[in-house]
């Protein structure tokens, strides 16, 4: 006959180190001289916490990790700014003063009476051809008056006409972003440079955080936390920085490690596995870091490709351009970084978990597997994304018929493959680096520890008990 089951430990909590231990069918033999009929054997699965690490384990781990967030800590209080520097506005592009405005009466109206051909100063000119001048002079024009709301000037109206081929069409009750120029005559001072977009942007990033709450619940949270951090590490510390002369590579080796170890560690705990995905991604940034320096300067890419840039480094002349551009690979290339080295390591650590008896190389042999999958996906998505978002550059390229030789050889294009090749190889590296460091750490940790404990297998006393870690 069989004895009843004995009840489960209560000192293990909740998943037990991941396995719920259901054993059914006949087990090998126990140490109470029974049979062995009872539940010898259990099922792995990953309900619970990832096992802690022991202490030996978690020694190993903080000697190299707590040098490193040390001197990041130095770095942001060395490299700290005291603020973004003052300038003289020039008026061009975003370095111009701007207010919000309100579209209060719209009619069409035949656009020789409002002189269409004449484009008040500080206008958007954009889109704007001679085909298109040609046809505003004989077509039906909007004549929008505009009340500006904000600033020393709310109250006040102005006139503003919109040529029929205008990208951007005004309607009554529009609210717009206006310019301001005290330099032009008080007629020709504000003009709309922009629509306002707040509250669709703002519904859009409601809807975005409620998905992740909803799908990541506690999880979610932490990862939208560690989202507000990283953009607050950004706009105030990285912009501020470079704008204060520090150098560029510099600023960005400091904020990227900062945000790396704020999000890692809150989306995912203090653990010994979220320690080794840090080291991991920190290896893999340094390579980054070493071939966009190397491949910008051998490319003679000078990060000074359009208006934008050429603004910054006016205002601004003393800003290394160049660095600024291998600043943006590094935090460009953080991001994905993290999902890969994340990933990499909980699959070393749930291996383990599975079969403790696994050494370093076969741990490895069977990580990187998983890890080849996700390099093809990972690889795929940078690319994309870059040519996502240079398709109007290569649109006109396309237009002009030039040669795919000719394209990529063009500065703006060379800089979008040097970006995207550069962070693709780091990538790539970091899969076998993080599975290699895991495999190790993991492999070191010692006997009898909680993360050493075998996922399964007979139980030294009792029926349906495992070996306690």
């Amino acid at each position: 006959m069989t004895s009843p089951q004995r009840p489960a430990d209560h000192d293990r909590g909740p998943g037990h180190d991941g396995h719920d231990g259901h054993g059914h069918g006949p087990g090998p033999g126990r140490a109470d001289g029974h049979d062995g009929h009872g539940h010898g054997h259990g099922h792995a699965h990953s309900h619970g916490p990832a096992a802690p690490g022991s202490r030996h384990l978690r020694r190993v781990i903080a000697a190299v990790l707590i040098p490193f967030a040390v001197a990041v800590v130095v770095g942001l209080v060395v490299l700290w700014p005291g603020g973004t520097p003052s300038h003289q506005r020039t008026g061009v592009g975003f370095d111009r003063q701007t207010q919000q405005g309100r579209v209060v009466a719209f009619q069409r109206v035949d656009c020789k009476e409002v002189n269409a051909a004449q484009v008040p100063v500080g206008g958007d000119t954009a889109g704007q051809t001679d085909r298109s001048g040609a046809q505003s002079r004989t077509g039906q024009c909007g004549k929008a008056t505009v009340e500006v709301q904000t600033g020393p000037d709310t109250g006040r109206k102005f006139v503003e006409v919109v040529q029929p081929g205008a990208p951007r069409q005004l309607k009554d009750g529009q609210e717009v972003v206006v310019a301001y120029a005290p330099d032009a005559p008080r007629d020709l001072q504000y003009s709309v440079v922009d629509l306002n977009r707040k509250l669709p942007l703002a519904l859009l990033a409601g809807i975005f955080a409620a998905a992740v709450v909803l799908v990541g619940r506690m999880r979610g949270v932490t990862a939208l936390i560690a989202l507000v951090v990283s953009f607050g590490v950004l706009t105030l510390f990285i912009l501020p920085a470079i704008l204060d002369g520090s150098n560029p590579l510099v600023v960005a080796v400091v904020g990227a490690s900062a945000i790396m170890l704020i999000a890692l560690y809150m989306c995912h705990g203090l653990t010994a596995r979220t320690s080794v995905a840090v080291l991991g991604t920190l290896v893999s940034l340094l390579l980054i870091g070493l071939l966009g320096s190397v491949f910008i300067d051998w490319a003679f890419l000078s990060g000074n490709t359009d208006d934008n840039t050429g603004l910054i480094h006016g205002l601004y002349p003393d800003i290394d351009m160049s660095g600024l551009l291998l600043a943006g690979v590094l935090i460009g290339s953080l991001g994905v970084l993290d999902d890969v080295t994340v990933t990499q390591t909980s699959a070393v650590w749930e291996l383990h978990q599975a079969d403790s008896r696994m050494g370093p190389r076969a741990l490895y042999r069977a990580a990187i597997r998983i890890g080849r999958d996700h390099i093809a996906s990972v690889v795929n998505t940078l690319v994309l994304a870059y040519a996502g978002a240079a398709l109007p550059l290569l649109l006109l390229f396309s237009i002009a018929q030039s040669s795919m030789g000719a394209v990529a050889n063009s500065e703006l294009v060379a800089e979008e493959i040097v970006r995207t090749l550069v962070g693709s190889i780091g990538l790539v590296a970091s899969v076998p680096v993080t599975t290699a460091l895991a495999a190790l750490v993991v492999s070191t940790d010692r006997p009898g520890s909680p993360a050493a404990a075998p996922a399964g297998g007979p139980g030294r006393g009792g029926r349906g008990r495992r070996r306690k870690p």
